[in-house]
């Protein structure tokens, strides 16, 4: 079946080829973007957060609306509307951030030129913020390859038990699943740091990964109520989840710094060695360093408050499409090549 998302007074402005390849998100399974029809496929929840179907997405050219075929039926109405929340979170569709986007373009003008300013994100915060975890201090190959190792994960803890069914039945170990939620990694004791270190070789990520699902069961962090700060201005309220992200253990200003941004606060850069790397062989920064970083980062990117992150992320995606060419045309198997080891050394 097919369902249609409206992109509304915006659907002239809008790029899906670069709403999606923007972060390196999109190349993180279990997102497979499909450069020859410019659509994006992977698996959504469902209703009852238990049940995954897969979906392609895609903008047939000159219609103000993008097009979802639902691979499975039938689906209730809840559904539906379930899976149309979840589109609109990953290329964001909102009043909110479309404000975002022209305001930024107002200020830059390589963005203004080049159509710039969404980032993509996953259709959860809870999906965002692991993937922010997997980022820390390790090649971009392993990111990749954890990310997949998890989704190959979930099929055997889905809370569905005809998925897990499924995947006892099925002769192939390599079948994807959707990425875990957080009610799935902890609906079972033997889903413990051993185990997701042994099945998904995620190292010391696993016990972070473990103490953000076990936040969000305890109620301190829930989809709701990030959804509705999400479509808010109120930078106090991104401050405080900031700073109730920082208290998780093992939590640190990179991490934290990414998930904002993928929430919509673009004050905060996610400052790494590849951040350090980029300042001095792009803008001369030759002393830069984790010392001076948060320093030469004002100094360059201060004057696009309160979207510093989306100007330096403008200029991330431009040297690395100058350096391999455009995201969006390179096959899944070439993903691992797009940068050198990354995120080493950042603080978490």
């Amino acid at each position: 079946m097919e369902l249609k998302l409206a992109l509304g007074e915006w659907s002239g402005r809008f790029d899906m080829e670069k709403a999606v390849c923007n972060h390196g998100f999109f190349m993180m399974s279990p997102n497979l973007w499909i450069p020859s029809t410019k659509s994006l496929r992977r698996p959504l929840r469902l209703a009852d957060s238990t049940r995954s179907v897969p979906v392609t997405i895609s903008h047939p050219l000159h219609h103000p609306f993008l097009l979802i075929q639902v691979h499975h039926s039938p689906i209730s109405s809840a559904d539906e509307a379930v899976i149309l929340e979840q589109v609109g979170r990953m290329l964001r569709i909102s009043k909110k951030d479309e404000r975002d986007v022209m305001e930024f373009q107002e200020m830059h003008s390589s963005a203004r030129e080049n159509g710039l300013g969404r980032i993509f994100r996953s259709p959860s915060f809870f999906e965002d913020a692991v993937k922010s975890i997997l980022l820390c201090n390790c090649s971009w190959k392993r990111s990749l390859d954890m990310a997949r190792a998890l989704c190959l994960l979930q099929p055997k803890i889905a809370l569905d038990g005809n998925a897990r069914s499924k995947r006892k039945r099925s002769k192939c170990s390599d079948d994807i699943g959707n990425f875990p939620s957080w009610k799935e990694l902890l609906a079972w004791s033997w889903v413990d740091e051993k185990y997701l270190i042994k099945q998904c070789n995620v190292g010391y990520r696993a016990a972070r990964i473990l103490q953000l699902a076990t936040t969000f069961a305890q109620g301190d962090l829930r989809e709701d109520h990030i959804a509705k700060l999400e479509q808010s201005s109120d930078p106090t309220s991104f401050e405080t989840l900031y700073q109730k992200l920082l208290k998780i253990k093992g939590f640190g200003p990179f991490v934290c710094s990414n998930i904002m941004m993928c929430v919509g606060f673009y004050q905060r850069i996610p400052s790494d060695s590849e951040t350090i790397r980029h300042l001095k062989q792009v803008h001369g920064k030759q002393n830069c360093s984790k010392q001076t970083i948060g320093k030469d980062v004002e100094e360059i990117y201060g004057k696009y408050n309160p979207f510093q992150c989306l100007a330096y992320w403008v200029e991330l995606i431009e040297e690395y499409e100058n350096k391999f060419g455009k995201l969006s045309k390179l096959e899944a198997a070439n993903y691992h090549l797009i940068t050198a080891p990354r995120h080493i050394n950042s603080t978490g």
